[in-house]
């Protein structure tokens, strides 16, 4: 199983040094839904979102596969470490200030069940907007 946070040397240009990177599938409606509520309150612009289902996109410089980072949610810290799952959205709440609603998810425990439904969720979120994103044609094949 892989683990929430992997170290590893990134390609400079996907590092934004003053934010946290947040890879999502823009082709799937719930994940944006989700990056525009964050975006919104993003007060400090401390959030950079970066779009894994753009034409171009090359997710080689995040030395994962595409279908690696559509399999799981993705950030990347100003650092350069690349972090998965929840991890992703603690950090992300964290910084724009709303860090305290996934704080419990730290907890030993609830950080074990929030991973594993996460995960869970993760494995499904395709079958999930499959019929939708065919009906906009965003189902192309990759």
């Amino acid at each position: 199983m892989q683990s929430a946070t992997a170290q590893m040397k990134l390609d400079e240009s996907v590092v934004d040094p003053d934010r946290f990177t947040v890879l999502i599938d823009g082709d799937c409606p719930l994940c944006k839904r989700e990056a525009a509520w964050l975006e919104r309150r993003d007060k400090h612009n401390r959030l950079r979102f970066v779009d894994i289902a753009a034409d171009g996109f090359d997710s080689s410089s995040y030395g994962r596969t595409f279908d690696q980072l559509m399999g799981s949610i993705h950030g990347v810290t100003a650092s350069g470490e690349i972090v998965t799952g929840v991890e992703v959205f603690r950090r992300a709440y964290g910084a724009i200030g709303l860090g305290w609603l996934l704080a419990p998810t730290r907890l030993p425990i609830l950080r074990q069940c929030t991973d594993f439904l996460y995960r869970c969720f993760a494995r499904v979120r395709p079958m999930l907007q499959r019929k939708d994103a065919c009906e906009t044609g965003a189902c192309r094949a990759r």
